[in-house]
Order: C-alpha cells, then structure tokens, then sequence
C-alpha cells in the first residue's frame, strides 16, 4: 500500500542548541552532517532519521538514541506501522534535491515532505526487507574496508617511496638559496566574477600535486598591471598551502604550476619560484611532499585552538638536500615509476568503490519496488 508521509511519521524541526548545549550533556546534537555536540535535553527518540532542512539536504542519518536535532535538520519519526530503519532506507533511496526549490542554498519545505508517497506494507513484509537490505549491505561494507584499507595502504606507501628517493649523501643548503618564496594576495570578493580573465588559487584548490576547482573556481577583474607582476604564476612554481588544523598536518600540500598561464596567487597560499640552474621544480614538488621536508615545515607552525599557521620562513629557512640537477632528474623519474603503479591500483579501487555504491542503490530500488529476492 502507497501512503503519504503525513500518515506514517512525523517531522520534529530542529531547535537552536544554544540553550542545551553542553560538553557534559547527555545527548548527542545533530545537524545535517552529524553530530556538533552534545545536549542536557533530547527533541527526538531512538529510531528517527535525519534529513537536512538546509544545506546538505542528501545525507540521510539513522540515530538509535534520544538526540536534539538543530535548525538545519529535520527528524523523521515514524508512527505505529512504520519501522525506524524501513523508513531510514527509503530515505537513502529518495532523491532529495528534487524537492529543492531554492536558487541558493540548497534547502527542503515540510510541507512539501510531508507530500512524499512511499510504499508500506505490513510489519513483517518490513522486517523482511530491512533483514534482506541488512544481509547484502554488510557484505558490501566488508568489500569496501577492504578497498578503503588498501587505499590507506597506497598512502603508507606513497610516503615511504619520497622517503627512499631523497636517502643519500647529498650537499643541503637552505631553501630560500634556491628558490624565492611568495606570498599570496588578499584579492577583493567584491572582484569577484564569472567574467573574470584570471583565476584566483585558493587554499581548498590546491592538494597534493594537483589543482581542484570542483567546488570553488573563483575568477577575478582585480588584474592591475601591479597585481600581475607580483602575483602572477609561472610554470615550475610549486604551491603550498600555509594554514589549515593545529596539530592535524592537514595542509602543507603542493602543487606545481605546468600549463596554467592565468593564476593568481591568493592569501595563505605561497609560491615558491626556484633558481633553474639549481634546482628543478619536479624534483621539489616531490620533496617538498616528502616526511623529512614535512616535519620541518610543521616546527615553524602558530596558531590558536583549531586553527593552524606557518609563516614564509618555513619555506626559506629550512634546509633541504641539492642533489645535481642530473640526479634530480633521475630521482624524479624513479619516484614517477613507483607512482604510476599507485595511481593505476588506486584508479581501480575508486572506480570499484563507486561500483559498490550504485550496488546499493540497486539494491534499494529493487527493495522498494518489490523485487528483492
């Protein structure tokens, strides 16, 4: 039997946390995301979902515990006749962002969820197809630790590769003898344009030997003669980012500038621009990558509770190895070998881990028509 939401469950909206939150609070406070602290006071029972109100709208959370749910968040609580984890299954299933009628954040009407159609059949029908989801989820949840390990794998091993290449007697000399450190620009939102000629790098665009605009691509009319002379990028210039997580080394990445004529170098990312007849970029894309270069990046590093800083000298004091630039070259070309390998192996696990993920959204979909077997 179909039914409409608004005869099976109920929606508790969420409430500001302000008033119950505490570290010693007994219950946990939910928004679309999971958990951002903890309450002295619970909004809904064990067995509800969430759904995002605003933001992540597409992110389904099952809680089996008294929780307080804030503003951003509703809490689906089913009545008599609907089972908790039923209900929770059909939501992963649900395409949410179909409901979303905003033009900016993405955003979800109760009234327009309490429309939802879904079917519901006996109790014990319920049982069964949560039973049989549960069955063939957890089989696909031990195939994926074993991906997501073997991707952690690739990491350990990525790190011992850069460690191995730069082992050897070779003359140091301090960074900034041979390249030139940048610092980036504070360029104006208000600059900001579609039209924009040039892009503006930013911390969350560079990772680690790779640029990625996928969720940020900010161009810019903020292009005065002055601003392109000094902020500018070349081809060989290695980026790094210089803030991020106190503790958490969770920046510090480099990326190096190739066939890119049209970036601009943004504040709390700097550049370093190195001497050609010393030094090849290629090489210290990969050393500046490597633990040892790490670790002396991270001693210069400020900053408050949560938030984490290091200053230009961390990139022109340290000292670094300087091998000849024929030996550079050939470092280089060894570490690409070992590389490749990692990428192509790493390559088949993501492609297989998304192919686990459309497996359970069959799996669902068959569920919820009927067909499960």
């Amino acid at each position: 039997m179909v039914r409409k939401w608004s005869e099976v469950l109920d929606i508790i909206s969420g409430k500001n946390q302000k008033n119950v939150e505490s570290p010693d609070g007994e219950y946990p406070i939910y928004g679309s995301g999971g958990i951002i602290g903890k309450a002295t006071e619970y909004l809904c029972k064990p067995g509800t979902t969430i759904i995002g109100r605003k933001g992540t709208i597409n992110n389904p959370i099952f809680v089996d515990s008294y929780f307080w749910n804030v503003d951003t968040a509703f809490g689906l609580s089913p009545k008599e006749g609907l089972l908790p984890k039923y209900l929770y299954y059909f939501c992963v299933l649900f395409n949410f962002t179909e409901l979303d009628k905003s033009t900016t954040i993405p955003s979800l009407a109760k009234r327009d969820l309490l429309n939802i159609s879904m079917p519901v059949p006996s109790l014990e029908k319920q049982a069964n197809i949560v039973s049989r989801i549960d069955e063939l989820f957890s089989v696909l949840d031990r195939a994926e630790e074993t991906l997501l390990t073997t991707k952690s794998q690739l990491e350990v091993y990525r790190q011992a590769v850069l460690k191995e290449a730069f082992e050897g007697n070779y003359p140091e000399v301090p960074l900034g003898d041979i390249s030139k450190a940048i610092s980036g620009y504070a360029f104006k939102s208000a600059r900001y344009s579609d039209d924009g000629e040039y892009v503006v790098v930013k911390i969350g665009n560079v990772k680690e030997r790779r640029f990625d605009f996928s969720r940020d691509l900010t161009k810019t009319t903020e292009t005065e003669s002055g601003i392109l002379e000094k902020y500018l990028l070349q081809r060989g210039d290695c980026l790094i980012t210089m803030t991020g997580s106190r503790g958490k080394r969770d920046y510090g990445f480099v990326a190096m500038i190739t066939d890119q004529d049209k970036f601009l170098l943004n504040q709390r990312v700097a550049a370093l621009r190195f001497d050609l007849e010393k030094a090849n970029p290629e090489f210290f894309q990969y050393y500046l990558a490597s633990p040892v270069f790490r670790d002396s990046f991270f001693s210069y590093e400020t900053g408050n509770v949560g938030q984490g800083n290091v200053g230009i000298k961390a990139l022109t004091e340290p000292m670094v190895i300087l091998p000849s630039l024929s030996d550079q070259s050939i470092i280089v070309q060894k570490i690409e070998e070992k590389m490749s390998i990692c990428q192509e192996i790493e390559k088949t696990v993501n492609g297989t881990i998304e192919k686990l993920s459309a497996m359970r959204q069959s799996i669902l979909k068959q569920a919820f028509e009927g067909r499960l077997s």
